[in-house]
């Protein structure tokens, strides 16, 4: 599961990380410490000319034919062993899959006090790097949005949550977001990722509030 996360590397380095167009040095976006689902949230896609190019949607996927915006089910994630057999899911896994920019992610246990302690999980060197995601547009609505694939988590992450977002690696970034890779193709594809890289730590629990003030303290470790 993924439920908030973060994008505080400046687009410098995003930049890097993808193969952007230099204007988006110029997408001077504040550090976002706590990011929830239903938010606005920027993706990488490819644009009719095979460009990779960014996007901002609603972090919440609604259908292409959905008439309302809100869902009885929980669309911020999507579960890779069978998201592509999904009405919600198989329109845009077979020709809109996109990567999603962060650099770490929350999980929360049950503290001694009954309370939920949360844990900030994240790369040694607190690099950036994409969830493999899938996107759409709803033309009734007006509303592009997105979503972030999971799958059973591994050790550290398996000690604080079951299953976990999937982290590509940079190898598989391409072929991912190229809407001739087939579905079949693409799904062998969230096997190059990298959930044993990940190390986590305790935060304090001001993160458990959406509406608490963002800022760096969230990601302190306690």
């Amino acid at each position: 599961m993924c439920g908030r996360y973060t994008l505080i590397s400046p687009w410098r380095e995003l930049v890097r990380l993808y193969r952007l167009n230099d204007k988006y040095l110029q997408r001077n976006t504040e550090a976002r410490y706590n990011i929830a689902p239903t938010q606005e949230v920027p993706f990488i896609h490819l644009d009719n000319d095979g460009n990779q190019v960014v996007s901002d949607g609603r972090w919440w996927l609604v259908p292409h034919w959905a008439k309302e915006l809100q869902s009885k089910y929980p669309m911020f994630n999507a579960r890779s062993e069978d998201a592509e057999k999904k009405p919600a899911f198989r329109d845009a896994y077979k020709t809109r899959r996109c990567l999603i920019p962060a650099d770490g992610w929350y999980e929360w246990t049950k503290g001694e006090d009954g309370g939920r302690d949360p844990w900030f999980i994240h790369l040694p060197d607190m690099a950036p790097f994409s969830f493999a995601g899938l996107w759409t547009h709803n033309n009734a609505l007006g509303v592009t949005s997105c979503t972030i694939l999971t799958a059973p988590a591994v050790a550290p992450i398996s000690q604080v949550h079951n299953r976990m977002p999937i982290v590509l690696d940079q190898a598989a970034y391409e072929d991912w977001i190229s809407s001739e890779t087939s579905v079949k193709d693409a799904k062998a594809l969230l096997g190059q990722n990298m959930r044993a890289q990940f190390e986590l730590h305790r935060v304090d629990r001001q993160v458990n509030s959406v509406n608490a003030s963002s800022n760096k303290e969230f990601v302190r470790e306690i």
